[in-house]
């Protein structure tokens, strides 16, 4: 499966702003295999033409009016990315950790997930993006799908637990 990482650029365009530095700088940071869901308020056709021509297919889907979602993967993974087990099942546990502040969010997320069968999903609810807490995830081999929610001042996370083989995470 594709890991897609998270990327909302609405309120910057909403604002004015120009989210393209932002987006090359969040591709030039993948690693093999990963992708991006891009938030935007508009299809963004010269973005995908570019992004296409350096190895990214793309799935763009028009939520609202001004309100696009595009998922771009690596060429050849496309099929991956969109077969039903991409699907997640609801999640076991539901954790609103917005009043704790770093890092015991991540450490509770941490500890909750070794406690946690192979393919069970956790959400939880931050008061920030958790970018300490991706790394974690990443060398624990856990799959996570996360974006802040439309007041731009909760991130929502959804976590797979897939713990790597030799660990002590329950089976």
């Amino acid at each position: 499966m594709v890991q897609l990482r998270e990327l909302d650029v609405r309120q910057i365009l909403r604002d004015g702003g120009m989210p393209f530095q932002l987006i090359m700088d969040t591709f030039a940071s993948l690693q093999p295999g990963e992708g991006v869901r891009l938030q935007a308020i508009f299809e963004p056709r010269p973005l995908i033409r570019q992004l296409t021509d350096r190895g990214f297919d793309h799935t763009a889907r028009r939520i609202a009016d001004d309100d696009w979602e595009i998922d771009f993967v690596p060429k050849g993974t496309a099929e991956e990315a969109s077969a039903p087990d991409a699907l997640w099942p609801d999640p076991v546990w539901n954790l609103d950790l917005t009043d704790l502040p770093p890092p015991e969010p991540m450490e509770r997320i941490l500890a909750r997930l070794e406690m946690m069968d192979s393919g069970e999903v956790m959400f939880a609810l931050l008061n920030r993006e958790p970018v300490f807490l991706f790394n974690e995830l990443k060398e624990r081999g856990h799959e996570w799908i996360g974006n802040f929610d439309e007041t731009g001042k909760v991130y929502r996370i959804m976590i797979r637990c897939t713990p790597l083989e030799g660990t002590n995470a329950k089976t």
